[in-house]
């Protein structure tokens, strides 16, 4: 799988995609592939500001459960509607249609220490 060079990456296995003043925020392909069967996405924090790194919901999986970590800090706009119903477009897109919020970052800095897609790639072996 490739992955974005229009994205930036955290150590966490997150991705931040920004739009203006706005951003989209999912995990990569790696970490779909590693959590298995996407079953659930548990998001509480619309509307509250989370700082870089802090958990900001959950995800689970057939096997597993794990914390979604915010890539940088900002202000829960939104969750995906459509995983409600369909949490396996993480699995089947995780770059499009499966992103899990928006966010209006608050430190913009913050996208910029975050890693390229080689960079990514050289952490996660590939």
């Amino acid at each position: 799988m490739s992955y974005p060079e229009t994205l930036k990456y955290s150590k966490d296995h997150e991705w931040i995609r920004v739009e203006g003043d706005i951003a989209y925020v999912g995990i990569t392909y790696y970490a779909q592939k590693e959590l298995g069967e996407i079953v659930y996405v548990d998001v509480t924090t619309v509307g509250e500001t989370i700082e870089q790194g802090a958990v900001f919901g959950s995800i689970e999986a057939v096997k597993t459960v794990d914390d979604l970590l915010l890539p940088v800090s900002g202000k829960i706009l939104e969750v995906n509607a459509d995983l409600e119903n369909n949490p396996e477009l993480v699995n089947n897109d995780p770059y499009g249609k499966g992103w899990i919020v928006k966010i209006a970052p608050s430190n913009v800095a913050e996208v910029e220490g975050l890693m390229a897609a080689t960079d990514y790639k050289s952490q996660i072996g590939e």
